[in-house]
């Protein structure tokens, strides 16, 4: 599964893997790889740097890259605890209700939320950046569209390409005059945060709106075939991330939850704020059914829905709570049904890759006969 940027990136296969856990972006990177791990939920440098120092151990020389979420708008000079006070008292009073009727307990005293996601604000994800930059990174991916054009500046000074995600060609084209280096066209399927078009669309107009920038597929994959597909399509690598939600190697912390990825079908997830405010695919659960609810409050804008969810999220994973209990998932986690090590889903994955082109060979020969 060798293309154009995959040489370029020094990886035997062109297969980008977004995860939250070191031990599954290494993992990612030694199967040969690009290992991308999430930073969204670092709000420490120091606790960046430690799994830094792990990944430079751990991807026995590999390349890997990092995900930050570093927001198209600025915001200065407004504190965490001014951003709370934003927050209604009768959305207080929802989530606490929602716990209360699912019994759910506080955290352990003293132990804080560790969902916290304070990465959205500008001086957090600059502090990530300060610290990734004294690191071999290959690669620096934002999710919330083009980071500012001193940080595109700042990569390139340091050698790393930079990567934004889009969900339609337009967002892409923006990506392009903003001096990106790789487009991630993420299709309606993906977990997260997403867009309205599905990937089989999405990808090739993409593809014909930026080239010759290199782009990656994503939304929906999680099989050789389909990766098959995403190069037909002119793509030059696939983008990955649920589909290592249920690997050996993930630390979802809670085999409850991993139970529930395991169960559940490709028609068990829902486009929903109920997490941070902006549409974003995850499991359905008994939690994003009462934010959609048209009785209840509604959601707040983000960043105020993450702020506000932020522990109830913590204690409901703390306390294994079966019916809220849910994750950023895509459409693919039907296909999730055992766990298996980063290395074995890569073999699949090459096997089924394998597949595909000589199925296309195959007809192609047939044709020209």
């Amino acid at each position: 599964m060798e293309t154009e940027l995959s040489k370029r990136l020094g990886v035997e296969h062109a297969i980008f893997g977004f995860t939250p856990f070191p031990a599954v972006a290494a993992a990612i990177s030694r199967a040969g790889g690009f290992g991308v791990l999430g930073a969204v939920r670092y709000t420490a440098p120091g606790d960046l740097a430690r799994d830094l120092d792990w990944m430079q151990e751990h991807t026995g020389g590999r390349p890997y890259g990092l995900d930050v979420v570093m927001p198209a708008r600025k915001v200065e000079g407004v504190t965490e605890a001014e951003v709370e006070a934003m927050i209604p008292e009768a959305h207080r009073r929802f989530v606490q209700d929602l716990l209360d009727k699912h019994g759910v307990p506080p955290l352990p005293e003293g132990e804080a939320s560790g969902w916290r996601i304070t990465g959205w604000m500008e001086h957090v994800a600059r502090s990530q950046l300060d610290v990734a930059f004294d690191y071999p990174i290959k690669l620096l991916a934002n999710a919330l569209g083009s980071p500012p054009p001193d940080v595109v500046g700042r990569a390139h000074d340091h050698g790393v390409l930079v990567a934004a995600l889009a969900g339609s060609a337009a967002h892409a084209r923006r990506h392009a005059e903003a001096g990106i280096d790789i487009v991630v066209a993420q299709g309606y399927e993906a977990g997260g945060h997403t867009g309205e078009i599905a990937s089989m669309v999405l990808t090739p107009e993409v593809v014909d709106a930026v080239g010759p920038l290199p782009v990656l597929a994503a939304g929906g994959i999680g099989s050789g075939e389909q990766i098959a597909a995403g190069l037909a399509l002119g793509a030059q690598g696939v983008w990955l991330g649920s589909i290592w939600l249920t690997t050996t190697e993930a630390d979802l912390h809670s085999r409850a939850l991993t139970a529930k990825l395991l169960a559940a079908g490709s028609g068990d997830t829902v486009r929903s704020r109920a997490l941070t405010g902006k549409p974003a695919r995850q499991l359905r659960t008994e939690w994003t059914d009462a934010w959609d609810d048209p009785d209840g409050p509604g959601t707040l804008p983000m960043p105020l829905q993450g702020l506000l969810v932020a522990e109830a999220v913590s204690r409901i994973q703390k306390h294994g709570t079966e019916p809220l209990l849910g994750t950023p998932v895509g459409q693919i986690v039907g296909r999730m049904t055992s766990e298996r090590s980063v290395q074995q889903v890569f073999d699949e994955l090459t096997r089924g890759f394998e597949r595909a082109v000589d199925r296309i060979q195959r007809i192609a020969g047939r044709s020209a006969s």
